[in-house]
């Protein structure tokens, strides 16, 4: 899967491998310190970012989901995650490629995936600095969340996209 995105770098879709982890976690927490911190204090921040600290969780991920990588040369600018077949788990973007067409492209071909199995709905739990995306694509709020992180108050949004 080959796809162009607005500045003409080439961007190549794959499956996430087990070989990504370590630059997906960094991926991962560099976007929640660079692109949130616009919505969430440092200690927001801070407690977000130690879901990092979890390997075992994120082995599962890779084994259990389905995880799309998008690929920049040799570096890894945005990863997406499907559980149970209609969650979106993860969606993040590398902070020097916002605003580049490459979380739109990830989640449509993750929405590909979720109709081949017929699913009707797509569901994510989103944070404030993604709501305005996840808004755009068409999912809608069903409701706001307070999620406690090591005892750390963060809100985020149950969304939901119903597929015609």
């Amino acid at each position: 899967m080959n796809n162009n995105i607005s500045d003409n770098q080439n961007i190549t879709i794959r499956k996430g491998n087990e070989t990504d982890l370590p630059e997906m976690l960094s991926l991962f927490k560099t976007s929640i310190d660079e692109v949130c911190k616009k919505d969430y204090d440092q200690h927001q921040l801070e407690a977000w970012k130690s879901g990092a600290d979890n390997k075992e969780r994120w082995i599962k991920v890779i084994r259990d989901q389905y995880v799309l990588v998008a690929v920049s040369g040799n570096q890894i600018a945005g990863f997406c995650t499907l559980d149970q077949g209609n969650y979106i788990d993860m969606l993040f973007v590398h902070k020097d490629y916002q605003q580049k067409g490459i979380a739109s492209i990830l989640y449509n071909e993750v929405e590909k995936e979720v109709r081949l199995h017929h699913q009707m709905q797509i569901t994510a739990d989103v944070s404030k600095t993604a709501r305005p995306f996840f808004e755009r694509i068409g999912f809608h709020v069903i409701q706001e969340q307070e999620v406690n992180i090591k005892g750390i108050a963060l809100t985020n949004y149950k969304m939901a996209k119903n597929l015609s």
